[in-house]
């Protein structure tokens, strides 16, 4: 069987470019030669060891590229055929997926966080920081990218777009609503766009980083609070002339921001979390009003599947939102180990890489 080159996890601290065989594909599968690809926050986790998976395996888990070969139980899709994929892929008749929450496809509901539901591209199977990939459920998961799109303006679909305009619409932001988005990394800078898109009024960003506080101005953001200079909880109530914020959105993953996301909601308002926690979390019980405020606290792992797919490239088509910009670096597949030492460092104003096998 031939090889490919593939960014493989072999320890904590070590992500390394290697060969692996070209998978192989079952019936319902389809294989994709990744034309372009990404590093993930959740890849840095992967690297440092904050989220365990296998040695050996593949990483990646945000997909554009071209069909190369399909089960021969896939229909409406050819060869040749231009596709994204999702960074969750759910079957599409599993119990969660029965249940209206695809997301959590596989998850085991003692142990969410072992498994992280439908996520399986470079978790629990092979991912596509590579020159292929086994996409599982073809069908339920490849959606085609419409031509006059380039592989740059939906790279950010598969998950960081995915992830953060779901922040806004877990959280039910309503037209005419305040909304806190606290850190503008990737994800966050999505979910401040997703909170213009879905209506809010005023969006204040909490960030302290001038490149993503600057992009976050761009993408829909009316404040943005440097946390170094200034308390962000009291500077939000500020804003709000102490009435609180409707919607605050956690995009880093941390005790404190998800503290301080609880202390500026108003009465029965939503702390919307997406950041992923490598720890236990406290609740506080004044933040959270003892527990008889009225607040809701909703947690959402990157909505996927074909559906979600189109709907976000229909998005980037429409012109409504552009998040290209978030591509600050490019490399090639072959130079995977300075892209992720980067990335990883927060390195040169870096926001995303774009990887080309």
């Amino acid at each position: 069987m031939a090889n490919m080159k593939a960014a493989i996890f072999v320890e904590p601290g070590r992500i390394v470019l290697d060969e692996k065989p070209i998978p192989e594909i079952g019936p319902a599968d389809a294989l994709l030669r990744v034309t372009t690809t990404t590093i993930c926050g959740t890849d840095i986790h992967i690297l440092k060891g904050k989220y365990p998976v296998r040695p050996g395996l593949v990483v990646g888990h945000e997909p554009v590229g071209v069909i190369a070969a399909l089960g021969n139980a896939v229909r409406g899709f050819r060869e040749g055929d231009r596709v994204i994929c999702g960074a969750v892929t759910p079957s599409g008749y599993s119990a969660a997926c029965l249940c209206g929450c695809g997301s959590q496809d596989g998850a085991d509901a003692r142990h969410g966080f072992a498994t992280a539901g439908g996520w399986k591209l470079g978790n629990t199977i092979d991912g596509c920081q590579a020159e292929y990939v086994r996409v599982p459920d073809a069908m339920a998961n490849l959606a085609p990218i419409p031509a006059e799109l380039s592989d740059e303006q939906v790279l950010m679909c598969p998950d960081i777009m995915s992830t953060g305009f779901s922040g806004a619409e877990s959280g039910a932001v309503r037209i005419g609503d305040w909304v806190a988005v606290f850190a503008q990394g990737p994800i966050g800078l999505c979910a401040t766009a997703g909170a213009r898109l879905s209506g809010a009024a005023r969006i204040i960003a909490v960030e302290n980083i001038p490149h993503r506080a600057a992009m976050a101005r761009q993408l829909g953001a009316d404040h943005v609070v440097d946390f170094d200079a200034l308390d962000p909880v009291a500077e939000i109530m500020r804003l709000t002339d102490g009435r609180g914020v409707d919607v605050a959105i956690e995009a880093l993953g941390t005790q404190a921001t998800f503290a301080a996301a609880l202390r500026v909601l108003r009465p029965g308002g939503t702390l919307s979390s997406l950041g992923v926690y490598t720890g236990d979390l406290t609740l506080p019980a004044d933040a959270f009003s003892g527990g008889i405020g009225d607040l809701r606290i909703v947690s959402t792992l990157c909505p996927g599947g074909k559906e979600r797919m189109r709907r976000l490239m229909d998005v980037v088509a429409s012109g409504r939102v552009d998040l290209q910009p978030l591509v600050t670096h490019r490399f090639r597949l072959d130079d995977i180990e300075e892209a992720y030492a980067l990335f990883a460092g927060r390195r040169d104003g870096v926001l995303k890489v774009a990887i080309s096998p």
